[in-house]
């Protein structure tokens, strides 16, 4: 090695995306380097492994070609770092950070490392306040709140980038503070990455979003490194210019599969199907990122979308990232084969910091229990649904009638809103009608202040469900933070 200029030309062996070099000395954990060839493009790499005899080199571009007793390694003394700027939004930039859109890149407020640094727990505050996404079984149900980390899981062929690309397009938070979107797509197609820039210009997003795009041909290797630039820059975002910044990252599965592949290449011993027996604290690594800090106006919420291998729960990466985040947003193929859009089912969902974002000052005081009262009706009108495909709808009883008519009209006009945006205020409003048909006995998840205020009982409309009890039945009672202890089981 070369004492002046630290080189090394000790490369053995290529392997995928890993470069093996040789007595690394000088090396450290996590330097980037740049591999240089007689007559061949400078390509990037970063040290993942490090040892007294060997270093394992992260290639950041296509190393096809590449000779390794050819190659010299050039250590750069430096971590991997992205600069950040309030000049990225309206920007669009590769996983790596680098601008896709022609412009030159944005002069960087600060310089700062991808892999950010934790965040203190005794300087973490709670989560407050929510964001509105403008969809209904969202806002209404499931509520996202400003520091959250709520995944949506999808199914192969559902439409989880329309939503990602509606919910980017959308999003607002109440009281006018500066409020920005950091959008990053990992392992996107490109009719997929064409898609997003076109509805966002299209809708005016792109003015306040800062955009990274991986697409499917770029470098494995770059995907990990896609949603850490996402959330480098929305903490400078949030946390310097004090933003409430909403972090979108689609898909979580794209990015596993490059750990796994990365894994299978330093031959690791695999763990659940093939995954890195590390892959929980590596995807923790990006969730934890998301909160607010005490004493600073903003904060970083995350919505990762991810698609479940086999339409399977219990799949690895959706099982570890349900005990890393706040709660879950499971779309269903039964709503759309329906043509309900989007697609969401409220029985499996779940958003359990939900009480912290709703309430007086923020929404309506009577969210909470109406939530309530429309999830609780909606299971009973599911199972109901279910014994008349068996006994036949004419054999139902009015109430079971009732209830059924009511899980119709909940998916038809509250879950579905096909192009259309509603405000907080609209969706409790549309809730309450849906509710009209019930009197104030059957509502028992709702006080009797917001029933006089609010419930608007049609009249002359046949009889209603004689237990009020019963409205528990499906749903559980509601518990700290809005999770429901009886919640019927997870289903796609």
């Amino acid at each position: 090695m070369d004492a002046l200029t630290r080189r090394l030309r000790t490369a053995t062996g290529v392997a995928g995306p890993l470069l093996f070099v040789e007595s690394p000395r000088g090396a450290r954990w996590g330097e980037v380097v740049r591999i240089r060839v007689d007559g061949a493009p400078e390509l990037r790499g970063q040290v993942i492994d490090l040892g007294e005899e060997r270093a394992v080199v992260q290639l950041l571009d296509d190393a096809r070609g590449l000779a390794p007793a050819r190659a010299e390694v050039v250590l750069t003394g430096r971590v991997a770092t992205l600069g950040v700027s309030r000049a990225m939004r309206g920007r669009v930039f590769d996983g790596a950070g680098r601008p896709l859109d022609g412009a030159p890149p944005p002069l960087p407020e600060a310089v700062v490392p991808v892999n950010g640094a934790p965040m203190n727990p005794v300087r973490r505050a709670r989560p407050r306040d929510p964001i509105e996404t403008g969809l209904s079984a969202i806002d209404g149900l499931n509520t996202l709140v400003r520091g959250q980390k709520l995944p949506i899981f999808s199914c192969a062929g559902l439409p989880s980038a329309e939503i990602a690309a509606r919910i980017v397009a959308g999003a607002r938070v109440r009281g006018g503070e500066p409020f920005g979107v950091v959008f990053a797509a990992v392992g996107a197609s490109w009719r997929e990455c064409d898609a997003y820039l076109e509805r966002f210009a299209e809708s005016g997003a792109l003015e306040r979003a800062v955009v990274f795009l991986n697409r499917a041909d770029d470098p494995p290797v770059e995907r990990l490194l896609a949603p850490r630039c996402a959330l480098a820059a929305a903490e400078h975002l949030a946390f310097v210019h004090g933003e409430q910044v909403l972090v979108v990252l689609t898909d979580v599965t794209a990015y596993c599969e490059a750990l796994r592949e990365v894994a299978l290449a330093r031959e690791e011993v695999p763990g659940r199907r093939g995954y890195p027996g590390y892959m929980y604290t590596d995807l923790a690594s990006l969730f934890e990122r998301a909160g607010r800090l005490e004493g600073r106006p903003g904060s970083v919420t995350q919505l990762p979308v991810l698609t479940m291998p086999d339409d399977d729960l219990t799949h690895p990466i959706p099982d570890l990232t349900g005990y890393i985040t706040e709660g879950q947003l499971v779309l269903s193929r039964e709503l759309d084969r329906k043509g309900v859009f989007p697609p969401v089912d409220v029985l499996p969902s779940l958003a359990r910091l939900m009480n912290l974002g709703i309430g007086e000052g923020r929404t309506r005081a009577d969210h909470r229990g109406l939530a309530d009262q429309l999830y609780a009706f909606y299971a009973r009108g599911r199972d109901v649904r279910r014994m008349a495909a068996v006994m036949g709808e004419a054999n139902l009883g009015a109430e079971e009638r009732r209830l059924l008519a009511f899980a119709d009209r909940f998916e038809r006009e509250l879950v579905h809103q096909g192009a259309a945006r509603r405000t907080f205020e609209e969706t409790l409003d549309l809730g309450w009608r849906l509710l009209a048909p019930f009197p104030p006995a059957a509502l028992a998840r709702i006080s009797a202040e917001h029933l006089a205020r609010w419930h608007r009982p049609e009249v002359g409309d046949g009889a209603a469900p004689d237990h009020a009890d019963g409205a528990r039945d499906g749903a559980g009672e509601a518990g700290d933070g809005g999770a429901r202890s009886a919640a019927p089981p997870r289903q796609a």
